[in-house]
Parts: structure tokens; sequence; C-alpha cells
């Protein structure tokens, strides 16, 4: 829904510039939403649940603070944001970095 958002209502409204960084979020907040949902899945297969919940956490924290700050910053021209952004990606990485450490864990069993 907000990738239609972005490519149609914003259209003519933002620069092509804030149409990019708008689709930067998108994306982003789209490749976490489907780890999201198969790393709920990966208990199953006997993965470590506590890490698995734990990188979870991170990636939801970076949706809300990556996507969220640049969803922001477009739509609201505010550049104080900025700053925001780069502590998302973290949580983009240690929620990756989390799950390598739960898939190796899972091979040690």
């Amino acid at each position: 829904m907000t990738g239609a958002f972005g490519a149609h209502g914003l259209r003519g409204v933002v620069s092509a510039r804030g149409l990019d960084v708008f689709e930067t979020a998108v994306s982003y907040q789209m490749y976490h939403a489907i780890v999201l949902v198969a790393a709920s899945l990966m208990p199953t297969v006997g993965l470590p649940r506590r890490l698995l919940v734990v990188a979870c956490g991170f990636w939801l924290a970076g949706i809300v603070l990556f996507s969220g700050s640049l969803y922001l910053l477009v739509l609201s021209g505010t550049h104080w944001l900025g700053p925001v952004t780069p502590i998302g990606g973290v949580c983009f990485m240690i929620g990756w970095v989390l799950l390598i450490i739960a898939a190796l864990k899972k091979e040690q069993r």
C-alpha cells in the first residue's frame, strides 16, 4: 500500500529524489516484512526461538527507524530525522547477524 501511494500519490508532489528515498523505504520495509514471516517459521526447522525473537525485534525496530524516518523525511521535509535512519540500518544488520548465529547454533545440534 505504501508503495502504491509513493508511486501514484506522491508523483508531482515531491521531487524525483524524494520519490527515490520513499521507494528505498518501501523496499527495505518489504524485505524485512518478508523475513519476519520467514523467521516465524524457522523454529520448526530447529533454529533457536529466543535468537529469532530478538532478531525479529531488531528488524521491527529497523522498519520503524529506517523506513519510518525516510517516510517522514519525504512527507514532512523534516531533515532532523536524517540521523535516525542509520540507527534503523544498524538494527537491520544486528537482526541479520542474529539470524546467522541462530543458523550456526542449529548446525551444532
